[in-house]
């Protein structure tokens, strides 16, 4: 943690332009956005990254964040009736049914279950309403003071909002978390489902590209769509946040940006599928 609030800390000076020649400034759809070097949190980019505003799904790294710090991933989690009452993205957690706590943790991140983040958070604290505050502790520890966040999972709720900036804090800090990182840079996840093992897909369409090395999507419709990604190259490693996109912009703006960032050739990394995602009409992902 100590690492990481140094990383916080930069994350509060100044913008720094980088290969403004050869690799332009890309100009994106996003309503807010900001790049950082995860390394020192250094700002590269920012587009209105002091907005408040809804960040859906993307919260989820504070989900996991959270749990993962509490440890005992070994230990396992018997799933209650009030655990699947959420719409509309679900792995499909069935009531009473062990799951390692682990294999939760790397299904929120992967498939973006909203079963799960309820699931998780219920062990956590006990109920949903109770794992608010172990949630907004954490981000004020963070230094994420214009955040604030009243579910786990991100599903649109009065009062529930951030930054592209806080954001970006988060992601540093998750980005340094053993068991967040090995499971956002997963393209698919084995998962127990009726008897059977069905392979969860991940949701961030751009992570085949091969710099990308993961994080979180995120979609409602007041948020829009939202994606935190990092990657790396040639031994820079960076996070880009965008908020306020649309399913046609959230690609390419994410894209745009880590390649600008980490100064990517355009002939490097084979662009991903074009393809529906599976949660496009979905309220969060």
């Amino acid at each position: 943690m100590r690492v990481g609030a140094v990383l916080i800390a930069s994350v509060l000076g100044l913008t720094v332009g980088i290969g403004e020649d050869a690799f332009p400034v890309p100009a994106i759809y996003a309503k807010a956005a900001i790049v950082v070097d995860s390394a020192n949190g250094t700002i590269l980019y920012e587009k209105h990254a002091d907005n408040k505003r809804p960040v859906a799904s993307t919260q989820k790294l504070l989900t996991a964040l959270v749990v993962s710090q509490a440890g005992e991933l070994d230990k396992k989690i018997k799933v209650e009736s009030t655990d699947t009452r959420v719409e509309p993205s679900k792995v499909g957690i069935r009531t009473g049914r062990e799951y390692p706590r682990l294999l939760l943790l790397q299904s929120l991140l992967v498939k973006s279950g909203n079963d799960v983040a309820r699931c998780l958070a219920r062990d956590h604290s006990g109920g949903q309403d109770a794992f608010r505050p172990a949630l907004n502790a954490k981000a004020r520890q963070l230094g994420m003071g214009d955040s604030r966040f009243v579910n786990a999972h991100g599903l649109t709720e009065e009062g529930q909002e951030s930054t592209a900036r806080d954001m970006a804090k988060l992601a540093v800090v998750a980005h340094c978390d053993e068991h967040i990182r090995d499971a956002v840079q997963r393209e698919s996840l084995e998962f127990p489902k009726k008897g059977r093992m069905d392979m969860l897909r991940n949701t961030n369409q751009i992570l085949p590209l091969s710099f990308v090395t993961g994080m979180k999507t995120g979609f409602t419709n007041a948020a829009g769509r939202c994606l935190v990604s990092s990657g790396e190259f040639n031994g820079r490693d960076v996070i880009a946040v965008v908020l306020g996109s649309n399913e046609k912009h959230v690609w390419q703006d994410s894209e745009s940006l880590l390649r600008w960032a980490l100064k990517v050739p355009a002939d490097i990394g084979a662009p991903p599928e074009e393809e529906e995602s599976e949660d496009a009409a979905a309220d969060a992902s």
